[in-house]
């Protein structure tokens, strides 16, 4: 394959420039920031695309190489292969896919696999190698080293990745490293707790449990509905029982309220008889007046008869005595006792004519009072009959309603036998027991209807559980497949690696000690790689020294020389070997072979020497080896 031409458009800081290269060597000089390195991502993208993803840097390519003015930020690069087919590719940047054309300007862009990503995958169509393996040996990019230390560790680095894997950036300790670590943290082992595998195989347990349990609720469920079953018939023969029990107590309060009011008649009878009992003894009372008036008239005899004998008993002692005086004393006294009995007697007379007008008109209020006593007598029968006539009437009532209730309820009565609550007397003790017991077996169902609901959301829980249950064996099983594939992945790296070592290596290392021979002059001969991956290369003593103890340059000539060693076999084209500012640290001998050798090793292929001295032209005028040189 040979890059005949590009057309820069706009790509980065290089603008409007057409570029045409030479069959071998080709020289782009130009100072540092010039566009050596921009030119060498034009010609990558080209072929490949600009990726719109950071990929590890810290801005994204697409970022880092878009114009900063607007304008037309496409290219073309004209190329052809080993089989004289020539081609040109246009590419506007930002957009997925570049259109191809044959050398008679045909658009042959859909003769092409298309990535969704990538988009046309033309040229790996052509080549068979992709991008990344195309800049780990193909392209050797600008190093950006900062101490010798590092710049040395680096270099061996890549170089055992190189003789590894085939790729300078890829290390198989690393990669190996990385499948433990990913299948340790995406999957889990018998010895980690928290990871996927570990959570996915403690819940599997934990859903067993739970359906175990579950199960075992369903035996739960069949008692919990046998004792409902028999709560609710109890519940129900109680409900009747306090419906029958209601009706008796409402006839029962009915009576009672009738019988009051009946009650109240009789205490209105209580009245009467008060009223009679007041009036008989005021007839009572009546009786004594004549007994009173016999009383007074004997008063009056006896205030009378008095004065005589007292006179008479005067005169005798005056007579007796012959004495005057005591005579007239006497009589004094006698008619002393006279004056004052008459007073008394007047009175009495007075009371006693005002004592029979008096009773006059008690016996005139005793005659209304008998006439009275009778008459409420005779209303107080009649009420009586009356009230015995409503007694027989809702006693009659009582029992109608009774049998009413009983001849209402007679199915249940003789399904519950309840023929004894309807005859009980105490029918509120009875009401409050059946109610209690009522309430309480409410409760019991209501526990038993919470116990249900639990062990039926149980139930529905089975469900899920067990979907649940297939969903994390379908995963656990996945990750099973992902461990193997892991560790297969693992198994076949390590027997690719083990190939590399036994088969490609020693041809590599044939190769590149070859090559090291020729770019050293023979002052290093063989390299050989030991069982630990250490890279060793033997002098002109015999001895074989660890890389580690080389100089920076002669690393970097091992590394250049392994990368063109990967070069010649990686694909049936002869692919461009591009350099970017890689003859950084070889002294003028060492350039002056590393260029003797590209001259004569690659003759049938492209060279591009990116480099801002002019060292590398001076040393090929100095061997009088043709190049192209290119100005930016």
């Amino acid at each position: 394959m040979k890059i005949n031409k590009i057309k820069i458009n706009k790509f980065g800081n290089l603008e409007n420039k057409e570029l045409e290269f030479d069959n071998n060597i080709n020289v782009i000089y130009g100072k540092n920031e010039s566009g050596k390195s921009t030119l060498l991502k034009f010609i990558t993208s080209m072929l490949y695309g600009l990726s719109k993803n950071k990929n590890g840097k810290l801005i994204p390519d697409m970022d880092k190489y878009t114009p900063w003015e607007d304008g037309d930020f496409s290219g073309k690069i004209y190329y052809e292969l080993n089989n004289g087919k020539k081609y040109e590719i246009y590419r506007e940047f930002k957009k997925k896919n570049a259109k191809i054309f044959d050398e008679n300007s045909n658009d042959i862009s859909k003769e092409f696999n298309i990535d969704k990503t990538k988009g046309i995958q033309f040229f790996y169509d052509q080549v068979k190698i992709d991008e990344d393996l195309f800049l780990s040996t193909i392209v050797s990019e600008q190093q950006q080293l900062k101490l010798d230390k590092q710049i040395q560790t680096n270099l061996i680095q890549k170089t055992a990745n190189l003789l590894g894997t085939g790729d300078d950036s890829v290390s198989f300790n690393k990669i190996i490293s990385k499948l433990n670590k990913r299948q340790t943290e995406e999957i889990g082992s018998t010895r980690t707790l928290d990871r996927p595998i570990n959570v996915i195989e403690k819940r599997l347990k934990d859903i067993k449990n739970e359906i175990t349990e579950i199960i075992e609720k369903q035996e739960e469920k069949e008692i919990t509905e046998k004792n409902k079953e028999e709560i609710n018939k109890e519940i129900s023969k109680n409900e009747i029982k306090l419906n029958i029990l209601k009706e008796i107590k409402n006839i029962k309060e009915t009576e009672l309220l009738e019988k009051e009011k009946i009650n109240i008649n009789k205490n209105y009878f209580k009245e009467f008889d008060n009223k009679i009992e007041q009036i008989e003894s005021k007839i009572q009372a009546n009786k004594s007046i004549k007994e009173e008036k016999i009383e007074n008239k004997n008063k009056v005899l006896k205030n009378i008869l008095i004065p005589c004998i007292l006179i008479i008993i005067s005169i005798v002692i005056f007579i007796l005595s012959k004495k005057i005086s005591l005579g007239v004393i006497s009589g004094g006294i006698v008619v002393l006792y006279l004056i004052i009995n008459f007073i008394n007697n007047r009175k009495i007379e007075k009371k006693i004519k005002e004592k029979e007008k008096f009773n006059k008109d008690i016996l005139e209020e005793r005659k209304r009072l008998e006439k009275e006593l009778e008459e409420n007598k005779k209303i107080k029968e009649e009420k009586i009959l009356e009230m015995k006539k409503q007694e027989d009437i809702l006693n009659i009532d009582y029992k109608n309603k009774l049998q009413n209730i009983k001849n209402t309820y007679q199915n249940k009565i003789d399904e519950y036998e309840l023929d004894n609550i309807i005859e009980n007397s105490n029918i509120n003790l009875l009401f409050d027991r059946i109610q209690n017991k009522l309430n309480e077996d409410r409760l019991n169902l209501h526990k038993l209807n919470i116990e249900e609901k639990n062990i039926l959301d149980k139930l529905e829980k089975l469900a899920e559980l067990k979907e649940e249950e297939n969903e994390l064996k379908e995963k656990y099983n996945s990750l099973q497949e992902k461990n193997e594939l892991i560790n297969s992945a693992k198994i076949e790296l390590t027997n690719a690696y083990e190939e590399m070592r036994e088969n490609i290596s020693p041809k590599l290392t044939s190769n590149l000690s070859q090559n090291i021979a020729s770019i050293t002059n023979e002052k290093y001969k063989n390299v050989k790689i030991d069982d630990n991956g250490n890279i060793m290369v033997e002098n002109q003593s015999g001895n074989y020294i660890n890389i580690e103890n080389l100089s920076i340059g002669t690393i970097e000539q091992l590394y250049l020389s392994l990368r063109f060693s990967f070069a010649e076999g990686i694909s049936k084209e002869k692919l461009p070997i591009m350099l970017d500012e890689a003859f950084a640290y070889f002294d003028d001998t060492r350039l002056i072979n590393i260029l003797k050798f590209l001259n004569n090793k690659f003759t049938d292929r492209q060279i591009f020497i990116f480099t801002c001295t002019k060292r590398e032209q001076e040393s090929l005028e100095k061997l009088n080896i043709g190049y192209n040189l290119i100005n930016l």
